[in-house]
């Protein structure tokens, strides 16, 4: 499928606003002699793409001083574990199961990294501390169905890697690592494909997507996997049934349990 090529300076965006999210420049972004190295471009592009890190507040910069990564604004949290807050999982990971017996997934990188502040804040780690970022693109017949990154914190992970990650869904080797998972929040939003997004899912840049955001939690309520994916809507559908429950004047819709459909 062709691509709608994206300006080189927004390109380099892309990868130094990944690399932000990982807490990679805890001490502080390269020069800009240094990126135009890195990335083979002139002054006008580096400055280009380090002005849209600043205008999204991911940045600071002040001449004559190193460029300082920004703390990004925290993302609304979970709610808290008890009542209607509470997620049932038994549906979600009998569909995970499920998935993983009907598609492929290739796995694009595996690495430990140190926490960057949104990751430690969602696994109530220490900014810094260690864990496994995997990456996986999962297929069906039809093509790439969904991108998918997680985050896990490095002493569950230890037992798992590349190998196991390309055979089974992590919810299960979580599972199979002594993990008893509890509960999850997921959040469900759409996004625009940005260029890596486009090539791993075979869209064109601008394609919207299904953006699905989980934080995964044991039987004590302790969060042990942040994942991070994006689906290709016409190879995916997320299905919930939906219960009227409450009062009569104050009644609210509640879901009582979830269907994947991809194909």
């Amino acid at each position: 499928m062709s691509q709608m090529p994206l300006p080189k300076y927004h390109q380099i965006y892309l990868v130094l606003r990944e690399q932000l999210s990982e807490g990679r420049f805890a001490q502080g972004l390269p020069g800009e002699l240094s990126l135009m190295q890195q990335f083979a471009v002139a002054r006008v592009t580096v400055r280009r793409a380090l002005e849209l890190l600043s205008a999204e507040g991911l940045i600071s910069r002040n001449p004559g001083r190193r460029t300082r990564a920004l703390t990004p604004p925290a993302e609304s949290g979970p709610p808290d574990a008890g009542g209607a807050g509470r997620a049932r999982l038994s549906g979600l990971l009998e569909n995970l199961v499920a998935m993983s017996m009907h598609t492929s997934v290739k796995v694009v990188d595996v690495s430990t990294i140190s926490a960057s502040a949104q990751v430690a804040e969602a696994l109530l780690l220490a900014p810094g501390d260690p864990v496994q970022k995997a990456v996986r693109v999962r297929s069906t017949r039809a093509g790439p169905l969904s991108h998918i990154t997680t985050y896990v914190p490095a002493g569950i992970a230890r037992r798992f890697g590349r190998r196991e990650l390309a055979k089974k869904a992590i919810l299960v080797l979580l599972e199979e690592s002594g993990v008893k998972v509890g509960r999850a929040h997921q959040t469900l939003s759409a996004r625009l494909a940005d260029n890596v997004l486009a090539e791993h899912l075979d869209v064109s840049v601008g394609s919207a997507l299904l953006a699905v955001r989980r934080l995964v939690y044991d039987d004590a309520d302790r969060p042990v996997q942040w994942l991070h994916g994006f689906y290709r809507p016409d190879r995916y559908s997320y299905d919930m049934q939906l219960s009227r429950v409450g009062d009569v004047d104050a009644k609210v819709w509640v879901s009582q349990d979830v269907s994947a459909q991809f194909n």
